[in-house]
């Protein structure tokens, strides 16, 4: 992981272009990775690129082009090597031998970020079990630390040797974290069970789209933003106010980048539950980026990956007052007609985004008004439990109570109502 000592790091960035690629991509992939490097507090001195037909077992870009790379180090002092694609153990230890010095990929460099970013215990807990099931399989006695925390009397074996043994620790603490993480999980769900009878919007998005800014709009609420990748880690949840009589939860995601870190997405599991528990995902989109729609691709992916590719999404375009080509919004109008174009930062096309957003809430929901007699006032608890009570009126042999419900909810509330009226 890059250093937090207060030198700056110095780095270069390796790229390698595939026969199957192109090296626009590739340049394009190494200009992220160093805006990532940027966050993480390093400084980019220079980027590679390296062309093969497929990645070398030993050396990923070739032990020549390796050796070739060491007369640059040592001239311009280089303290890091960072590759933006993830290397192998193997790999990741002959380049470090051959070259003496750091060397870490893309995946080790976002969970990095995360690290720094984490502040929550939720956060922290996930990224630390991401980092340590990355790192298992890298090990190279350097974490005898962890005895401190796990440790004790009988953690080391007879005969064992300190690798095995600080695999072993490393075993542990994972299964230490994990267990954490479930209980946080259990205790999301209930929180999240105790708001079922609202309607549920989940920002998603590439990092850096603008949707903490769009959150601090729509629920005039606060949330830190930045210009800068994986601003925010923690899932955020506002109440937001669309009209007089329409309310909804609206959470904030952590953000989606290409090449995301498996072990990450495994550990945020309980970060991406907001998502997958939404009514509705609003899909915000920086169209002033030169490559949103591949941005809009790599969202989708992530999507089709966590088998949310069936929800209900709502593109929304962000930052369109940076655009000057009126041409441009007039295709994307015809390539997505139901998509909303906006400017969260200036407020522009809010009223239009919440208009669409009440559209999907009445799709969603039903209000309706149940009539019941005095001797059936024990259901009003039961209605309750999946139903929202906007109005109770009273005559003088019945009470009527005015519900909201979800759509998938209408079954069981008549199952209830059939049950103790019949």
């Amino acid at each position: 992981m890059i250093s937090s000592s207060k030198k700056t790091e110095r780095c270069i960035l390796i790229g390698l272009v595939r026969f199957d690629q192109s090296r626009w991509a590739v340049e394009d992939h190494l200009k992220e990775l160093k805006l990532l490097t940027a966050t993480s507090g390093a400084e980019v001195i220079d980027s590679f690129i390296q062309k093969r037909a497929a990645p070398d077992a030993a050396y990923f870009i070739g032990k020549g082009k390796v050796e070739e790379l060491s007369f640059f180090i040592e001239a311009h002092e280089i303290d890091t090597i960072i590759f933006d694609d993830e290397l192998s153990p193997a790999q990741m230890r002959n380049i470090e031998r051959l070259l003496e010095r750091k060397v870490i990929d893309r995946s080790a460099l976002i969970l990095d970020i995360f690290a720094r970013h984490a502040r929550s215990r939720e956060a922290k807990v996930q990224v630390e079990l991401a980092q340590l099931n990355y790192l298992l399989p890298r090990l190279t006695r350097q974490w005898q630390h962890l005895s401190r925390q796990v440790g004790g009397i009988g953690t080391k074996g007879p005969g064992e040797t300190q690798l095995e043994t600080d695999r072993r620790l490393v075993r542990k603490r994972i299964a230490h974290l994990k267990s954490r993480l479930e209980r946080i999980a259990n205790q999301k769900h209930i929180q999240r069970r105790q708001r079922r009878t609202l309607f549920k919007a989940a920002l998603i998005g590439y990092t850096n789209a603008g949707k903490s800014t769009l959150l601090n709009t729509l629920s005039n609420a606060h949330i830190f933003t930045e210009d800068k990748l994986f601003a925010t880690l923690d899932t955020t949840v506002r109440r937001v106010s669309l009209d007089q009589n329409s309310m909804i939860l609206l959470s904030d995601t952590v953000g989606f980048i290409r090449k995301l870190p498996h072990h990450l997405v495994a550990s945020f599991r309980t970060t991406l539950a907001e998502t997958v528990e939404a009514d509705l995902l609003i899909h915000v989109v920086d169209l002033s980026h030169p490559n949103y729609e591949e941005h809009i691709r790599v969202v989708n992916q992530i999507l089709a990956d966590l088998h949310l590719a069936e929800k209900d999404v709502l593109l929304v375009f962000n930052k369109v007052d940076l655009i000057d080509k009126t041409s441009l919004l007039k295709r994307l109008h015809l390539v997505y007609p139901d998509a909303v174009f906006i400017s969260a930062a200036r407020h522009l096309g809010i009223k239009t985004l919440k208009k669409h957003i009440r559209h999907f809430l009445q799709e969603q929901y039903v209000t309706e008004v149940l009539k019941l007699n005095y001797d059936h006032g024990g259901l009003e608890h039961k209605i309750q439990l999946l139903a929202s009570i906007l109005d109770r009126k009273y005559d003088e042999h019945n009470f009527y109570l005015t519900v909201k419900y979800a759509r998938e909810n209408k079954s069981k509330i008549q199952r209830i109502l059939k049950k103790y009226i019949e």
